[in-house]
């Protein structure tokens, strides 16, 4: 492989990285709507029997969005990282 397609690999690698960063951190920060704060306020309010603040449907559906974004990313990841090893 030439230097140029070895390098546009790796960045092709260094973009999916930080996209999947991005989606990660969607769903595990304090600041996102989908964050995986929202499922620990929902087991609070079911531990002490109140009714859930928010939509559970629409929080289960966006955050699937996001993993299932994830796992494409994976995928292409490894299709990439193939590339470079096969090269």
């Amino acid at each position: 492989m030439d230097n140029q397609k070895m390098h546009d690999l790796e960045q092709q690698l260094m973009d999916v990285d930080s996209e999947l960063g991005i989606l990660q951190g969607k769903l595990t920060s304090i600041l996102s709507p989908i964050g995986d704060w929202k499922i620990a306020k929902l087991q609070e309010y079911a531990l002490i029997g109140l009714d859930a603040p928010y939509d559970i449907s629409e929080l289960h559906s966006k955050r699937q969005e996001v993993r299932d974004q994830i796992n494409l990313l994976l995928e292409h990841k490894a299709r990439i990282e193939a590339k470079m090893k096969d090269e």
